[in-house]
């Protein structure tokens, strides 16, 4: 079922995209589970709604900011189960690249909805 996959993930990517374009905390916090693990471009890890917020909440405020997802795969894991991992490139103030990470989430059916239960960043950089 890649297409049902694939419109799971574009929904919520969207969504995400849309809030971030914002830097709406509690907006980005909505699309996640009450149970996610979270590690994204510091090396904590926040855990519920509670702590994406705490981590929205944290980011540099820049007068405009956008990301835009490229590569991404999607999975049907389960009914209830969708794995995705593309790359997101964050761009901020004059339109330069700031970030460009690979990015995993797990996306789980929860309360009639689709939710991020795990989202985690990493470098694209070779590390070893």
């Amino acid at each position: 079922m890649p297409g049902v996959a694939d419109d799971i993930a574009t929904g919520i990517m969207a969504k995400w995209a849309a809030a971030f374009s914002l830097l709406d905390a509690d907006a980005l916090a909505s699309l996640y589970s009450k149970h996610a693990l979270f590690f994204g471009s510091n090396p904590k890890l926040y855990r519920g709604r509670d702590g994406v917020t705490s981590y929205f909440k944290g980011l540099p405020r820049w007068r405009t900011s956008s990301v835009q997802f490229t590569d991404v795969v999607a999975e049907q894991a389960g009914p209830d189960l969708v794995n995705v991992a593309g790359t997101a490139s964050f761009v901020a103030d004059e339109g330069a690249v700031k970030l460009s990470v690979k990015i995993t989430w797990v996306i789980v059916r929860e309360d009639g909805g689709w939710k991020i239960v795990s989202h985690h960043v990493s470098s694209t950089a070779p590390l070893i």
